[in-house]
């Protein structure tokens, strides 16, 4: 469980971060991500300080999180519907 530290930069602060190596790939492209949407966000809407483009930023990710959520479980509804009707099916054939 070897551990190293790295720095990423999010809306023009540096946090410091203890992590794996395994980390390391998806926290870099995560900070560049939530950089280009605070970057979005600063090119479209007026703001006082950098605490208002995150909010938005945090706002819009957590929205995705969650109707990603809501699709996942209307496809987990789906399929218990068609396996408890070939379950059926099969049991009527058998």
């Amino acid at each position: 469980m070897d551990q190293f530290t790295i720095s990423v930069k999010i809306a023009e602060r540096v946090y410091r971060m203890k992590i794996r190596p395994e980390e390391e790939e998806g926290i870099r492209k995560a900070a560049k991500l939530i950089n280009e949407k605070v970057k979005d966000y600063s090119n479209t809407y007026a703001f006082n300080d950098y605490q208002d483009l995150l909010s938005m930023v945090a706002l819009q990710f957590a929205v995705r999180y969650v109707k990603s959520g809501d699709d996942e479980s209307k496809i987990d509804e789906d399929l218990g519907e068609r396996l408890e009707k070939i379950n059926n099916y099969l049991t009527e054939k058998i």
